[in-house]
């Protein structure tokens, strides 16, 4: 019987975060509080730009982008927002979204697999994922129920489950 396996990434669906991006643009252009504060939230190329007067309104934004992105289903460690910069008179956050595992993280996870893993589970780093082999399926399943009971900086994902 050939191996099982399934690949452990870090991706978030560029779509969904428009849509929550779309969304606190929506909400913020509607809410009262946010009235003539020159509030704004954008893409600015690759990084999120969130705009206001104030400090408070600016990290009230990104609240709610944030809340936006949990509801899109979309883990908050994905996201790596800066400090409030004051710019002239205009406050700013720029925001990224982290995607792929970087060697130094997947060589963690890989290392957490080996050392509290069931054994004969096999991890090898493969770019920015991690595939993990098994003969046994309840074994690659106890290998995820391990990593969802770790708390990492960063976001995980199985897929290609087989």
């Amino acid at each position: 019987m050939a191996d099982s396996s399934f690949d452990i990434v870090s991706k978030v669906e560029r779509q969904e975060v428009d849509n929550a991006l779309n969304q606190t643009a929506k909400e913020i252009s509607q809410r009262y509080d946010f009235k003539n504060v020159g509030a704004s939230i954008s893409w600015s190329g690759e990084k999120i730009l969130m705009e206001a007067n104030s400090e408070d309104r600016v990290n009230a934004i990104l609240d709610v982008f944030q809340s936006k992105l949990i509801k899109r289903g979309i883990s908050l460690k994905a996201l790596d927002a800066g400090e409030p910069q004051l710019s002239g008179k205009e406050y700013k956050i720029f925001a990224s979204i982290q995607e792929g595992i970087s060697q130094e993280n997947a060589k963690k996870v890989a290392k957490i697999i080996r050392d509290e893993g069931p054994k004969g589970v096999k991890a090898q780093v493969q770019g920015e994922e991690l595939r993990v082999t098994s003969k046994s399926r309840d074994d690659l399943q106890a290998v995820q129920a391990l990593l969802k009971g770790q708390d990492f900086d960063f976001a995980l994902q199985f897929v290609n489950y087989r």
